[in-house]
């Protein structure tokens, strides 16, 4: 019998529900397939804004990566890009340290060593460690306050633990909270606003910079436009928090705790009316009203424009992607196109998009990147367009938006661009 890969039909799984999601989706219950499309996944350094990326979003910060060579070997393709050559320093652990813990005494001289080595000083050291150190269960916060001590400036940690993935912080959450963990309490400012969510400013077309603008907001702050660590800690001021991705949830918790600053969530979609919705709520919990039909307008003839001219258009949609994949295939089935496949993480917060699948496209096929049965993968020959860069792995012959762009789509802007993009590939017949 020939091998298949495993793919459960959104029908299925949502009737399955979350108490019973099958164990190919569970990537504690088998070994991990490392396909091209989790490459970027499974590993918190591999690629885009990865821990050791991530953790260098404080202006004038340095990094130095604590762990075997081999950990490292990714951030040396890292440290080649505009901006980050100089910023990036190694700690080379051999089997002493790993069978010691010898390299935590000479720690805080490593990074004497690295401020030493430096024309302008740096803001801050960031620490990254690895699996090794959480295997020994090191205490990096006390030897980074020993460091500190020594050099006179900050030295944080951030963690590159594979092996936290799937529990309550994972590398990419705690990451985020330690990028906020300098901020100091300032004098609140009634019309300032942090943005938290990305490690990349949002698209400028975004529509929630004029929205907040005409709301009586002066200064929306993101860490990635911050020029300079005096920026950085303007953020301490913001009257709120606008978070914008789940994963900035911890660090804006620990914000409302230390510099008593409020959070206020948004979610990505691409339902232009559930997106609607939400702003109608985030204004009146501001006590007022958003002008957004202009941008819901603009957003709705894109969509129509596409659905009109490309309507028998096949979708499939991968995780590699600006999106969640499952609100995005809701978002589309609304649309009245058609996905064919999923390539995503189920879990069971994204159950609610798999119910509604359930009922918009019952028979869409599901499928895990991480699971080894997707070695046997056979594409679906009716599929005609793909989103995310894995599903364009899966189809090479179809037309493809990868939608991974560093800047950060959001809102009707999100919507618009994205289907400004299908309409554009369609029209070449093959894609970006």
């Amino acid at each position: 019998m020939t091998p298949k890969a495993y793919v459960c039909i959104a029908a299925d799984l949502a009737a399955a529900g979350v108490e019973q999601i099958p164990a190919a989706f569970i990537t504690a219950e088998h070994l991990i397939y490392n396909s091209p499309a989790a490459l970027a996944f499974n590993s918190p350094g591999a690629e885009g804004f990865g821990v050791k990326r991530a953790g260098l979003a404080i202006p004038g910060s340095v990094m130095l990566l604590v762990g075997p060579g081999c950990c490292g070997r990714n951030t040396t393709i890292l440290s080649e890009m505009s901006g980050y050559s100089e910023r990036f320093f190694f700690y080379i652990m051999d089997e002493t340290d790993i069978v010691t813990g010898r390299h935590l005494t000479k720690l805080p001289q490593a990074v004497g060593e690295i401020c030493a080595s430096l024309e302008a000083r740096p803001s801050v050291v960031m620490i990254c460690l690895t699996c090794v150190d959480a295997l020994l269960g090191t205490d990096m916060e006390r030897v980074c306050r020993k460091a500190a001590a020594a050099v006179g400036l900050p030295v944080v940690p951030c963690y590159m633990y594979a092996l936290t993935r799937e529990g309550r912080k994972p590398p990419m959450v705690a990451v985020r909270q330690a990028v906020y963990s300098l901020l100091e309490e300032r004098p609140k400012e009634a019309d300032h606003v942090n943005i938290l969510g990305y490690f990349s400013p949002l698209i400028d077309s975004c529509e929630i910079y004029p929205l907040l603008r005409r709301a009586g907001v002066k200064k929306i702050q993101e860490i990635s436009r911050c020029k300079t660590f005096e920026e950085y800690q303007e953020m301490g001021a913001a009257n709120f928090n606008l978070v914008l991705h789940e994963e900035s949830r911890l660090a804006a918790r620990d914000l409302q705790e230390r510099l008593h600053m409020p959070g206020v969530e948004l979610t990505r979609l691409y339902d232009i009316e559930k997106i609607r919705r939400q702003y109608a709520i985030f204004a009146n919990a501001l006590g007022m009203t958003f002008d957004d039909g202009a941008y819901f307008e603009e957003a709705k003839e894109a969509v129509g424009l596409f659905t009109a001219m490309h309507g028998d258009t096949v979708f499939a949609v991968g995780e590699m992607a600006n999106a969640d994949p499952f609100e995005l295939s809701v978002a589309l089935c609304r649309y009245g196109l058609r996905v064919a496949e999923i390539y995503g993480t189920v879990t069971p917060e994204r159950f609610v998009y798999i119910r509604q699948l359930a009922r918009l496209s019952p028979e869409t096929k599901i499928m895990s990147n991480l699971s080894p049965s997707m070695l046997y993968y056979e594409p679906d020959a009716a599929v005609t367009a793909t989103i995310g860069k894995d599903a364009a792995y899966y189809h090479p012959d179809a037309a493809r938006v990868l939608w991974t762009e560093e800047r950060q789509p959001f809102g009707y802007a999100g919507v618009t661009k994205l289907f400004r993009s299908l309409q554009k590939v369609m029209e070449k017949g093959k894609g970006e």
